[in-house]
């Protein structure tokens, strides 16, 4: 009793819509012609499709990613971290009201009732014509100190499998993790896991052309910002997998049609209309922004920073400035542009011989990193730019520190508004390793700087 499957997957769409018309055609014909050959299809996405860069996923807070992907029919989906952590509780809560798709997550609970999310499923049970039986189970990456500020409780994979692996036990013939936990992980799932047979990666957009087999479990992934398509194939034999392969499909390869480029272009629009219908601010003159020199731009950025966190300094780099604000009104939109990254202002409390040590890493760093050219980890711009302080100050003659005016004190406590980027990025080690540190997780740096602004400069 032989019989066929297929698997169609996406990931870390990011909102690239770019690349979505021919993402849509190619996977509703592949799928026709799959099906035409005796495959049972399945559709997957394995998180991260949205991202809140694009105007219109930041203007309807992701609902409009989620009615993009409704009209692929997938069967299932996993989260990434852009959909767990750049949401609020309550947005994601209501993101995926419309869906005409199942979530699958199992390593995410409510932190308030120790529950799965209402929005999700721990696992979905597809059975084909014949009763083969294939489970679809979905893990996140699971950042512990940023889903809890969010009202989440995320659960380490390794902990997780085991327990999910005995409680369906028996009840599968083909077993599917959906993955958002990088390719590392992957791989390590897979060696300690081979009962799983096909492990479907995201997060750290790897690509694996044809596929890895790792301890007879086939790995697939398909890189980034919809670049690839994948596309796995499962011959299977009484209900057991025989045969698997995987394959990615390029999309530049694929033909484009006349009204992709307007379909493109609207979905930009319309996102930056409603945000622009969103005014905050009357500017009396323009703030002007430098990646090299101090700015009118950057010292209201480290004002707004220090209110936020209640501090007398703060720290910003000013690489994450990507235009400047001329007078007049001052929109969401012309702020979305300005810093369209998913970033938070930190509380950090260090006792003053570790906030020197803190302010002599950035100076060692400094020249190097204006022209770095930054990548991920939440950074939207291009160059990470100048390292600029407001209450702190460096005197390079003798590498000392000052914290309003007064030299740093080795036992005494200071705190300062930096940036939660600063944790995860190599740089400055002594913030995460030695600093108390309070992400202000309720604003991002953009709404932060919002706020800052339409109070001091009211319509």
């Amino acid at each position: 009793m032989k019989e066929k499957i297929a698997i169609l997957h996406t990931n870390d769409l990011h909102s690239h819509f770019e690349n979505w018309p021919k993402i849509k055609r190619f996977i509703i014909n592949e799928r026709k012609k799959l099906e035409n050959k005796g495959y049972k299809v399945l559709t997957v996405d394995l998180g991260d499709a949205m991202d809140r860069a694009h105007p219109l996923t930041e203007a309807t807070d992701g609902k409009a990613n989620v009615n993009l992907m409704n009209e692929l029919n997938y069967d299932a989906v996993t989260i990434g971290n852009n959909e767990g952590l750049t949401n609020t509780k309550q947005q994601l809560n209501h993101m995926y009201d419309e869906a005409n798709f199942d979530i699958v997550l199992d390593n995410i609970l409510d932190a308030s009732n120790n529950q799965k999310p209402s929005w999700s499923i721990p696992q979905k049970t597809i059975q084909t014509d014949l009763g083969t039986r294939i489970i679809l189970t979905g893990m996140t990456a699971p950042y512990t100190s940023t889903y809890t500020l969010q009202g989440w409780q995320p659960i380490d994979d390794q902990h997780q499998i085991p327990i999910f692996l005995k409680k369906y036990h028996g009840q599968y013939d083909v077993l599917v993790l959906l993955s958002h936990l990088g390719v590392k992980q992957d791989r390590t799932i897979a060696q300690k896991y081979p009962e799983f047979d096909v492990i479907i990666g995201s997060h750290t957009h790897h690509l694996f052309v044809k596929g890895e087999l790792d301890n007879n479990v086939l790995l697939a992934a398909a890189g980034k910002y919809g670049h690839y398509i994948g596309e796995i194939t499962l011959e299977l034999n009484n209900h057991h997998v025989i045969s698997k392969k995987a394959r990615t499909i390029k999309t530049d390869t694929l033909p484009q049609e006349t009204d992709d480029t307007k379909f493109i272009d609207n979905l930009k629009a319309e996102g930056e209309k409603v945000l622009a219908s969103h005014k905050v601010a009357k500017l009396p003159f323009e703030l002007d922004s430098d990646l090299i020199h101090p700015s009118l731009m950057i010292k209201e950025a480290l004002n707004a920073m220090k209110a936020k966190a209640g501090t007398d300094a703060a720290v910003i780099n000013s690489g994450l400035f990507l235009g400047n604000l001329k007078v007049g009104i001052i929109d969401k939109n012309m702020l979305h542009k300005l810093l369209p990254h998913s970033m938070h202002v930190m509380r950090t409390e260090l006792l003053g011989i570790d906030l020197w040590r803190m302010i002599n890493e950035m100076e060692k760093n400094r020249n190097f990193l204006v022209p770095y050219e930054q990548k991920g980890m939440g950074f939207r711009g291009k160059y990470f730019g100048n390292l600029n302080y407001s209450g702190i100050r460096y005197d390079s003659k003798d590498s000392s520190v000052y914290y309003n005016n007064e030299i740093v004190v080795p036992n005494k406590r200071y705190t300062i508004a930096l940036l939660d980027h600063y944790i995860f990025i190599p740089f400055f080690p002594t913030i995460s390793i030695m600093g108390n540190n309070n992400m202000l997780y309720d604003e991002t740096l953009r709404e932060v700087f919002a706020d800052y602004l339409s109070k001091k400069y009211p319509i």
